[in-house]
């Protein structure tokens, strides 16, 4: 579960232009340097490229802040990341992408967990063990000490449904217990830790 943590260019036309004989350019008098114009140029450059970063990640991505410890080890309580918003409407889900969704039994809350299963899927648990379409999932990023024993019959996934687990399955409240979340309810992908600094990266 997560909450929020929440000087245009000119035109060139193309034409040359050299110094008159009285040293005016365009009527205007030629400086004696270009140190002043050049730093105009890259003041302007700065204010452009800030202007696209902010733009990029208020339409793009999403600041959250992890609430609790089901996606352990990766992702940590408190930790500061961003969401992707947009990927999913050019792209597919794919299995294993971090995603956040709305918590089907109270939209109002959010959670983040780990696509194990996609539409039409066959998942069973044996004691732990995940097993998708009849072979057993292989799951690096969930080490031997955050595994649990749990079984589960096997279910098929409806259409437009994904079957979601945490990482730390002994304390994960996941697709195990609420079922399969539907694809309108899933809202972004887990892409960057940005704070703290010590769990700065992608996540995988």
């Amino acid at each position: 579960m997560y909450t929020f943590s929440q000087d245009t260019p000119g035109s060139d036309s193309g034409e040359s232009a050299r110094p008159a004989p009285d040293g005016t350019v365009g009527g205007r008098a030629a400086r004696s340097n270009g140190k002043p114009a050049g730093v105009i140029l890259w003041l302007r450059d700065l204010v452009i490229s800030a202007t696209a970063s902010i733009l990029i990640i208020i339409f793009l991505y999403q600041p959250v802040r992890v609430e609790g410890t089901s996606m352990l080890p990766r992702l940590e309580d408190s930790d500061r990341l961003f969401i992707n918003k947009f990927v999913y409407h050019v792209s597919a889900i794919e299995r294993g992408d971090v995603v956040v969704f709305h918590y089907p039994r109270d939209p109002e809350k959010s959670y983040i967990k780990r696509v194990i299963g996609l539409p039409g899927d066959q998942i069973r648990i044996d004691r732990g063990r995940v097993w998708v379409n009849g072979r057993s999932l292989r799951e690096p990023y969930v080490p031997a000490d955050y595994r649990d024993t749990r079984s589960m019959t096997e279910i098929t996934v409806p259409p437009g449904c994904y079957f979601m687990m945490g990482d730390h399955r002994s304390i994960s409240s996941d697709s195990r217990d609420f079922g399969p979340v539907e694809h309108s309810l899933i809202y972004g992908k887990a892409v960057f830790i940005y704070w703290p600094a010590r769990d700065l990266g992608v996540v995988h």
